[in-house]
């Protein structure tokens, strides 16, 4: 078990997901779950990653829980995260709508496995102005979130 743990530390400590994409409507930068699995890919060292998704009631909302698992075969470590589906969004179909929530549940997931910062770096020269690089998304429509 300490092996596994050595690998999952390492990956923690060498994974580059920077935030390339660009929400125009926002104006901020953000990674996707697919930018953390591509980063993923070159520091997994024999390391298999699954992403999985449940869907939950609570109440009369449904969740989406997904669960991020890293794996060397025998040992294994997992982080959940959850997200709600919008009663409506314009423009959206009900399918759309849990794909966002998938994608959202995801990302966060894979963040907490893997020790994402998801804050602004401060020493970027190419951070958006403070103000602007902390706005959250509020179209939940491009997996920005």
């Amino acid at each position: 078990m300490k092996a596994f743990i050595e690998l999952v530390a390492n990956v923690q400590a060498n994974l580059k997901a920077p935030k390339n994409q660009f929400n125009s409507f926002g104006k901020y930068k953000y990674r996707s779950c697919e930018d953390i699995l591509e980063g993923l890919k070159a520091v997994l060292n024999g390391l298999v990653v699954t992403v999985e998704d449940d869907v939950v009631m609570v109440g009369d909302r449904i969740y989406i829980k997904a669960t991020a698992t890293v794996t060397d075969g025998e040992n294994k470590l997992s982080n959940s995260a959850f997200a709600r589906e919008s009663l409506a969004k314009k423009g959206m179909d009900d399918s759309q709508i849990t794909g966002t929530a998938s994608s959202y549940a995801r990302k966060y997931a894979l963040n907490g496995l893997f020790l994402i910062d998801d804050t602004a770096d401060i020493d970027d020269d190419d951070t958006v102005d403070d103000d602007d690089a902390l706005t959250p998304c509020s179209c939940c429509c491009c997996s920005c979130c």
